[in-house]
């Protein structure tokens, strides 16, 4: 086996990592190599139709799939973060827009294993037919960010309530 081949081995030595209850295995006794594990850099862009729905897709794979969230992806290695936000708009909805401003940063601990920390930002001057582009998404919808579907994510949730929290209150709503 290779130094380093998993997570349980030094990358440096290959001396097994000691491991402390509950956490992952971290720390070389032989040479001190100590393993940081770092979040993966999460990137959204809210797009916003006239009324202020928000687009949220419906996720195809993993253990959200099937449920909504809004359209998003990783930061690749060299990639600035608003050009990850809108490559992964395009990939996703087949919609263009520029990476506006900071909409919201939240820390995702909602995987434990694959924690992120997401940057939401406004998409600005977006255009294109919105469709399911790569296979990511089943469905699209524009929804009212005060009562979204079902989400995938406790951290898009906490962006729609801060969205609708906004969101100036329309006469026939006050009504009810």
């Amino acid at each position: 086996m290779t130094a380093g081949a998993d997570d349980r081995t030094c990358p440096e030595c290959g001396i097994t990592l000691v491991t402390a209850p509950g956490s992952h295995p971290s720390r070389c006794s032989t040479c001190g190599y100590f393993r940081r594990r770092l979040p993966t850099v999460g990137v959204a862009m809210v797009v916003r139709d006239p009324n202020d729905c928000v687009l949220l897709g419906k996720r195809a794979h993993g253990p959200e799939a099937g449920l909504w969230c809004i359209p998003c992806g990783r930061l690749e290695w060299d990639e600035d973060v608003r050009r990850a936000a809108e490559r992964e708009l395009l990939e996703e909805t087949g919609l263009t827009a520029r990476a506006g401003a900071i909409v919201a940063v939240h820390s995702n601990f909602h995987d434990l294993e694959r924690q992120t920390v997401g940057i939401w930002f406004a998409a600005e001057g977006w255009s294109g037919a919105a469709h399911c582009a790569d296979g990511e998404l089943t469905e699209l919808a524009w929804c009212d960010p005060a009562r979204p579907p079902e989400l995938a994510f406790p951290t898009d949730a906490l962006v729609l309530l801060e969205l609708a929290q906004e969101r100036p209150v329309a006469e026939d709503d006050a009504a009810h």
